[in-house]
C-alpha cells in the first residue's frame, strides 16, 4: 500500500501555479462558488462567506494524500498569485487510485486553465505521485466537462441512469478516468 506522500508543491506551467489554499483566497473562492452557473453542476446549491470560512478552516488541517480524504489545490495566476480556481482529489481508500475535480472562476473559463492545470496534476500524479488510476465523475449535462476529460484522454466507462437525485431530480452522471499507463503514451502530456 502506497503510504501519505509529501505535497508536491508547487507545481508550475506557463501560466499557473498550482499550490495549497492560502487565506487571501476566501474572498475570490468565495465568489466564485456563489456564482449560479458555476453551482449549476456542483454539489453545493449557495456558497456564502461563512461557507469559505469554514472551507478555508477544514483545509488548514488537511494533509495531502491521506487515505479517504478530500484535499483541494489553488490553481492560481503564476505572475499575480490570484486565484482562479481550484482542483479537488480525493484520495480513496486506496491512495492509489484519486478522483479529481475542478472548479474555475467564469472570468477564467474557455481559457485553457482548467486543461493546464489538470494536465499538470496528472502529470505528477500518474508518474511521480505513483497513482494508478484518475477517475472523474460528472454530471451527464455538464458537456464542457466532458469535452475537457476526453481531450486529456479520459475514457468514459459508465452512465448511470437517474443514480442521484440532485437538487430536487433525478439525475444521470458519467464517469471518465485514466491510468498511468495511457498517461505515459500520451506525447501531449505536458
Amino acid at each position: 500500500m502506497v503510504t501519505t506522500r509529501p505535497q508536491p508543491f508547487p507545481l508550475v506551467t506557463a501560466r499557473l501555479r498550482l499550490r495549497p489554499f492560502q487565506e487571501g483566497d476566501i474572498a475570490a473562492f468565495t465568489a466564485y462558488r456563489a456564482d449560479p452557473d458555476v453551482a449549476r453542476y456542483q454539489s453545493w446549491e449557495s456558497f456564502s462567506v461563512e461557507d469559505g470560512l469554514r472551507f478555508w478552516q477544514r483545509q488548514r488541517e488537511r494533509t495531502f494524500a491521506v487515505p479517504d480524504t478530500w484535499f483541494q489545490v489553488a490553481i492560481a495566476d503564476l505572475e499575480t498569485d490570484a486565484l482562479l480556481g481550484d482542483l479537488a482529489l480525493h484520495f480513496l481508500t486506496d491512495p492509489r487510485q484519486v478522483e479529481l475535480g475542478f472548479t474555475l472562476a467564469p472570468a477564467q473559463q474557455g481559457r485553457g486553465i482548467a486543461r493546464e492545470a489538470i494536465r499538470r496534476m496528472l502529470d505528477w500524479l500518474l508518474t511521480e505521485g505513483e497513482v494508478h488510476r484518475v477517475h472523474a465523475v460528472t454530471d451527464a449535462l455538464n458537456e464542457p466537462a466532458h469535452r475537457l476529460l476526453r481531450g486529456l484522454g479520459f475514457r468514459q466507462e459508465a452512465h448511470h441512469i437517474e443514480n442521484i437525485f440532485f437538487k430536487g431530480a433525478w439525475g444521470d452522471e458519467l464517469v471518465f478516468a485514466l491510468l498511468a499507463r495511457e498517461w505515459a503514451t500520451r506525447s501531449d502530456r505536458r
